[in-house]
C-alpha cells in the first residue's frame, strides 16, 4: 500500500463535471483506492481549490459561486482524509524553495512537497508532472498513467 498525496489540479478535474479530465481523474482516483492506496489532502489543496473555483472563467477559473465551491470542498472533505498542518512544514517548504531555486507560483507546489515529506508520502497524483520534475525524492504520477496500468 502506497499513500499519495493529490495535488489540487486533479482535485479540480475530479469536481468539475465539464473538464475533459473528469472521468480521467476520477477513475484513476478509484483505481488507486481499489488497490488499496491511500489518498490524502490537505488544505493547502483546499485553499488552492477555492481560488481556482471562484476565479472567472475568463482568467482560467471555474467561476463557481462561493456555496457551490463550499459544497464542493465539503465532498472532498468527505472523501479523504486531510493531513495535519505540522511547524515542521515551513522549515521543509523554505529548504525546497531554496535548494532548488524555486520562484513565483511554484512556491505553493513546493509547500505540497513539505507536506508530503512531513507525514512522509512519497507519491503525488497529478496532471502537472513538469510543476515538480526537478524535485528529489518524489514519486511524480499521472492520473493516466494509472489507468494505462491497469489495462496491462
Amino acid at each position: 500500500m502506497v499513500d499519495y498525496l493529490l495535488d489540487t489540479n486533479v482535485l479540480l478535474r475530479m469536481s468539475d463535471r465539464t473538464s475533459p479530465m473528469n472521468l480521467i481523474a476520477g477513475k484513476a482516483a478509484a483505481t488507486l483506492l481499489v488497490q488499496n492506496h491511500q489518498l490524502f489532502i490537505t488544505s493547502q489543496n483546499i485553499i488552492e481549490f477555492w481560488v481556482v473555483a471562484t476565479r472567472p472563467v475568463d482568467v482560467n477559473g471555474l467561476g463557481w459561486s462561493v456555496e457551490q465551491t463550499r459544497a464542493e470542498i465539503e465532498q472532498i472533505l468527505s472523501q479523504f482524509p486531510q493531513l495535519e498542518e505540522t511547524p515542521q512544514i515551513f522549515s521543509l517548504w523554505l529548504n525546497l524553495v531554496t535548494t532548488y531555486q524555486i520562484k513565483g507560483k511554484r512556491v505553493h507546489d513546493a509547500r505540497l512537497v513539505a507536506v508530503m515529506q512531513a507525514h512522509a508520502i512519497t507519491h503525488l497524483l497529478t496532471f502537472n508532472p513538469g510543476d515538480f520534475s526537478n524535485i528529489d525524492n518524489i514519486t511524480i504520477v499521472h492520473p493516466q498513467s494509472v489507468l494505462e496500468a491497469t489495462q496491462d
